[in-house]
């Protein structure tokens, strides 16, 4: 059987004896490129199960429970078990092996959380919103520009599992570069935790080049010679992408200073350090971002204001036009009324002076115009 049919097999039983199989199967996945679209999901949630022991990374020999058992003794390792999208009866296992809140497992289950972290007595519950650009050929009015998912992640004080909901953040990446500094997750699971928030973090700044780019093609295209013509919709697209990427950066900002500055069990004091830089920044990314609003707006006044400059232009000249077109139109009302007695009707030349008379006046009046630039 392939090794996805194996995992499917093992997640349907949802208890802890499907996890215990689990630990067997992961052993031959250690180079899989988690971000290929195959991998995600693969019929199960379960994407990989790995135990660690003063920041190496060891066989996983027996089933998960066992391995728990031999971690806990050791008191130098950890086990990270990795899940995308899992259902209520998927989890259920999870959460009674390795005594999960309720509560966090209902969050950690049905998504669309705000970012925040919150303690369960030894066990720290913290939640992430994941962005990844939009790739598009042309901004339009329709285009999606920033997709968002979300990262949970619960760690205690020899475990660390990871909830992933989106298409987008696989962590694959981020634990390969883990293993190559063991020195750094021989500081136990507070060391993941800081590697997928400071993952999480660095995705927004990316994020945020990327879109700048499709706020200075706008703001190119607004002050073009043309630029009443650009498109409106364009920008109101670009604040909805960006409200969206705010309401995923903004909220973190708390929960990164809890866990740069208030003691916690689950965090080892001096994973707390690096804390303080991811929340640096966010900050950055925070700023960033109200500037990009800022400017988005100034960039919808100023398109707003070539358009009513040119709508004016526009009535100036008609006004102009009209003006110019008035002088015949009334001389030419005036001898239409078929009096016998006007003006030179009778003259010999008297056309001829009337149509001169028109053309001056209207040239006159032509000038004047142009002269003021009204035409």
């Amino acid at each position: 059987m392939s090794m996805a049919g194996n995992l499917r097999k093992v997640t349907s039983l949802g208890t802890v004896d499907g996890l215990r199989r689990v630990a067997r199967l992961a052993r031959g996945r250690r180079r899989v490129d988690l971000s290929h679209p195959a991998r995600s999901p693969l019929g199960s949630s379960v994407v990989n199960c790995i135990a660690y022991d003063t920041g190496a990374r060891v066989d996983l020999d027996g089933d998960l429970a066992d391995v728990m058992k031999r971690v806990r003794k050791s008191s130098d390792g950890f086990v990270w078990l990795g899940l995308h999208e899992p259902t209520d009866h998927e989890f259920a296992g999870v959460a009674e092996l390795f005594d999960l809140h309720p509560l966090a497992v209902e969050d950690a289950i049905e998504a669309h959380q705000r970012p925040k972290v919150e303690r369960y007595g030894d066990t720290l519950f913290a939640v992430f919103k994941t962005v990844c650009y939009v790739e598009h050929e042309e901004l339009t009015a329709t285009s999606e520009v920033v997709d968002t998912g979300e990262i949970m992640v619960f760690v205690g004080p020899d475990f660390v599992v990871t909830v992933r909901h989106g298409r987008h953040g696989s962590l694959g990446p981020l634990r390969e570069e883990l293993e190559s500094s063991p020195s750094q997750l021989a500081k136990g699971p507070s060391a993941v935790l800081h590697a997928v928030a400071d993952h999480v973090v660095d995705d927004y700044l990316s994020v945020i080049e990327s879109v700048q780019l499709d706020i200075d093609q706008v703001e190119t295209d607004v002050f073009a010679e043309n630029g009443a013509r650009a498109d409106p919709g364009r920008i109101y697209q670009l604040k909805r992408e960006l409200l969206e990427l705010k309401r995923a950066v903004v909220p973190l900002g708390r929960p990164l200073l809890d866990l740069a500055d208030r003691p916690m069990r689950a965090v080892d004091p001096e994973i707390q350090a690096y804390f303080r830089d991811v929340s640096d920044h966010l900050i950055r990314a925070t700023e960033q971002i109200a500037a990009f609003d800022e400017l988005l707006n100034s960039i919808l006044q100023a398109h707003l204001a070539q358009v009513t400059v040119a709508q004016n232009e526009d009535m100036r000249k008609i006004t102009a036009w009209a003006a110019i077109v008035a002088v015949p139109t009334m001389v030419c009302g005036v001898y239409g009324m078929n009096f016998d007695h006007m003006p030179e009707l009778h003259w010999r030349y008297g056309y001829g002076m009337v149509i001169g008379v028109i053309a001056v006046a209207c040239l006159v009046l032509y000038r004047g115009f142009r002269r003021n630039g009204w035409l």
